[in-house]
C-alpha cells in the first residue's frame, strides 16, 4: 500500500533531503585518484552525524557500511574497501540518511580524471534520464509513464536500462510501495496523487543490461562487465507537481 504523507511530513523530509544533498557535495570534493572508497565511507558517517541524523544503509539486510560506493561495471551497492580510486574510473555514490524519523536517499555518478567522451556521454544521459523523469511524474500519470519515459530517452542514446533493479518509495521506511521501474512493462500501474513521496533512480549501461552478485555479495555489477551509472533523487509529488527534496535550494 502506497503511504501518503502530510504538508509537515513532507517538510520534515524536505529538511532532511537538503541535509543529504549537502553530505554528496562535500563527498564530491573528497573524491579523486588516489583516495580509498572506505575514506569516502567513513566522511560520509561523520558529516551524518554532525547532522544529527542517522545513516540509512548501515546495518540494512546486513549492509556494513553508510555508503554505497560503486565502481565501474559495478552498478549500486558497491561496500567501501581499500581500493584506490584511480584516473580512468567512473564512481557511483549512493546514500541514504534518517532525519526526524524519515529517510531520504539519492545517488550520483563522477568521473575520476579524465575519461572516455562515450563514458562521459554515459553519465550525462544518466543524469538527463532523471530530469527527463519529471515530465511525467506528475498528477494524473503512472508510474509507468515515467518508466517508458525514461527508457524512450535512454535507448534512443544508444544505451541500456537496467530491469532487474528499480526505484521504490520512501518516507517512514527506506523502502516503500510502490516498486518505480526505468522501463515499459506494458502493465498498468498506480496513478501519481499528491502526497506521494518516491525514490526515481535510473540505472544505465553501455552494454548489456543483465546483472550479476559482485563478489562482495552485496554489489550488482553488469553481466558483460560493461560499465554503468546511476542518478538517483527523493522526489514529492505536490499539487504545484514534482518537488525533488534531495537538491541543496
Amino acid at each position: 500500500m502506497i503511504k501518503i504523507k502530510t504538508e509537515k511530513e513532507i517538510k520534515i523530509m524536505s529538511e532532511g533531503g537538503k541535509i543529504l544533498a549537502k553530505i554528496m557535495e562535500e563527498l564530491k570534493k573528497k573524491v579523486e585518484p588516489g583516495v580509498a572508497t572506505k575514506e569516502l565511507n567513513k566522511v560520509a558517517e561523520n558529516l551524518i552525524f554532525e547532522a544529527e541524523g542517522q545513516p540509512a544503509f548501515k546495518g540494512h539486510e546486513g549492509f556494513p557500511a553508510t555508503l554505497c560506493v560503486s565502481v565501474n561495471e559495478t552498478i549500486v551497492h558497491g561496500v567501501p574497501s581499500d581500493y584506490k580510486l584511480k584516473k580512468g574510473d567512473i564512481l557511483s555514490l549512493d546514500l541514504g540518511i534518517k532525519y526526524k524519523d524519515f529517510f531520504t536517499d539519492m545517488a550520483m555518478t563522477m568521473p575520476i580524471g579524465d575519461v572516455d567522451p562515450e563514458v562521459l556521454r554515459l553519465i550525462e544521459v544518466t543524469k538527463k534520464s532523471l530530469e527527463v523523469s519529471l515530465e511525467k511524474a506528475t498528477i494524473g500519470n503512472t508510474f509507468g509513464d515515467v518508466g517508458e519515459i525514461v527508457q524512450r530517452y535512454v535507448e534512443e542514446e544508444g544505451f541500456n536500462v537496467v530491469r532487474e533493479l528499480c526505484g521504490h518509495g520512501i518516507g517512514r521506511e527506506l523502502h516503500e510501495d510502490p516498486q518505480i521501474f526505468n522501463y515499459d512493462r506494458g502493465k498498468r500501474s498506480e496513478k501519481l496523487i499528491p502526497g506521494m513521496v518516491f525514490c526515481i533512480e535510473p540505472m544505465v549501461t553501455m552494454g548489456d543490461w543483465h546483472l550479476q552478485k559482485s563478489k562482495d555479495g552485496f554489489g550488482y555489477e553488469t553481466k558483460d562487465g560493461s560499465l554503468s551509472a546511476h542518478f538517483e533523487h527523493t522526489i514529492a509529488l505536490t499539487r504545484r507537481g514534482p518537488l525533488v527534496l534531495t537538491e541543496d535550494k
